[in-house]
């Protein structure tokens, strides 16, 4: 399966998830509901999946734990946030760089839903933002590519 493949599969499962549970909701249920949902989509998922830093020979094990890793390609990290900040954004794409994967999703469950996303890309450290209509109108609220 794809990338996008895969992150249309998290998109339309964040959105049924949310539709569910409603906003107000600690972090760690949201992701243990969206963990659920994509295995019963039989998708492989690893929660809370350490990322080690490697700071010129040292291997620093206390660097990160990705929310959710999706089929081995996408990183979830959720916000029981209102609003996605540009650090999340910038956080994921270190995350992404870090983990060695190309697609990051990053999904907020605090706000009400939208139509629209605003996927970015990372291009020589630079972010470009577009507007989108995803599947559904979910709760999405951006997509970090790293550049390949």
């Amino acid at each position: 399966m794809s990338e996008n493949a895969v992150a249309r599969q998290i998109v339309d499962t964040a959105y049924r998830v949310h539709m569910i549970l409603g906003p107000g909701l600690l972090q760690s249920v949201y992701e243990a509901a969206l963990a659920y949902e994509l295995e019963k989509r039989r998708l492989r998922i690893t929660r809370q999946q350490a990322i080690p830093v490697v700071y010129e020979t040292v291997h620093i094990l206390t660097g990160f734990h990705a929310d959710l890793v999706v089929e081995d390609a996408v990183i979830v990290e959720i916000k029981a946030l209102e609003r996605i900040a540009p650090v999340h954004k910038k956080q994921l794409l270190t995350y992404l760089k870090l983990a060695g994967k190309r697609l990051g999703l990053l999904i907020t469950s605090m706000s009400p839903l939208s139509k629209t996303a605003s996927p970015a890309s990372s291009t020589d450290s630079k972010t470009i933002h577009s507007h989108w209509t995803a599947p559904q109108g979910p709760l999405f609220r951006g997509a970090v590519r790293e550049k390949a």
